[in-house]
C-alpha cells in the first residue's frame, strides 16, 4: 500500500510541478482527504465497492465545484483503479515531497501552557534562520511537561521541559545513592 501511495503521489506531484500548481494541488488534496476523514458518509460513498465507478466519478464535479482539472482527473483515476482508500497516504507522501521541494523544516513546539502567537513565531523564525530553511510550525500544549518547552525540529528533539529536568535529577540522585 505504501509503495502504491508513493507512485500516485509522485505522479501527481510531477504533473503539479510541470503545471506550476504544487501549492494549489497540495491544498486541494489536503482538503479532500480531510473531508473524507471527517465525513463518514462521504468516505463510505467513495470507498464502497458496491457503488459504480461512474456514479463516483460523476459526483466529483458536483462535490468539488471549482477544483482544478488536474486534481479532478487524478481523483477520477483513483476511483477507476479502485484506489481511493489510499488517498490519505497519497496526501501524506505529497506533503513530504512538497516539503522537500520547498526546503521546509517541520518544527513542533510543545509547552505546558499555550504560548502566544508572537513567541511561537519568533521561535520558528530563529530556527528557520539558523537552519537556512523555511519552517512549518505546529504548536501543542501538553500539561504533563510541567513547564518549559520541547522542540521537535525535523527528526531532532530538544527537551527543555521541567519534567525532563526533574527526571534527570532523579537519575543523578539514584546514581549517587548506588
Amino acid at each position: 500500500m505504501e509503495e502504491l501511495a508513493q507512485v500516485y503521489a509522485r505522479s501527481l506531484f510531477e504533473v503539479a510541478r510541470e503545471q506550476g500548481k504544487l501549492d494549489l494541488l497540495r491544498e486541494q488534496l489536503g482538503q479532500f482527504a480531510q473531508a473524507l476523514a471527517e465525513n463518514r458518509q462521504l468516505a463510505l460513498f467513495y470507498f464502497s465497492p458496491y457503488l459504480s465507478t461512474k456514479e463516483k466519478q460523476e459526483s466529483l464535479g458536483k462535490l468539488l465545484d471549482g477544483a482544478d482539472e488536474i486534481f479532478l482527473n487524478f481523483l477520477a483515476l483513483l476511483i477507476e483503479n479502485h484506489r481511493m482508500p489510499v488517498i490519505f497516504r497519497i496526501r501524506d507522501e505529497y506533503a513530504r515531497l512538497w516539503d522537500v521541494e520547498n526546503r521546509t523544516l517541520p518544527v513542533e513546539i510543545t509547552s505546558a501552557i499555550p504560548l502566544d502567537e508572537q513567541t511561537t513565531e519568533s521561535l520558528g523564525a530563529a530556527i528557520g534562520e539558523r537552519a537556512g530553511r523555511r519552517v512549518t510550525l505546529a504548536a501543542r500544549v501538553d500539561p504533563d511537561i510541567l513547564g518549559g518547552i520541547v522542540l521537535r525540529v525535523g527528526n531532532s528533539i530538544l527537551d527543555a521541559s521541567i519534567r525532563n529536568r526533574l527526571e534527570q535529577l532523579l537519575r543523578h540522585v539514584a546514581q549517587g545513592a548506588s
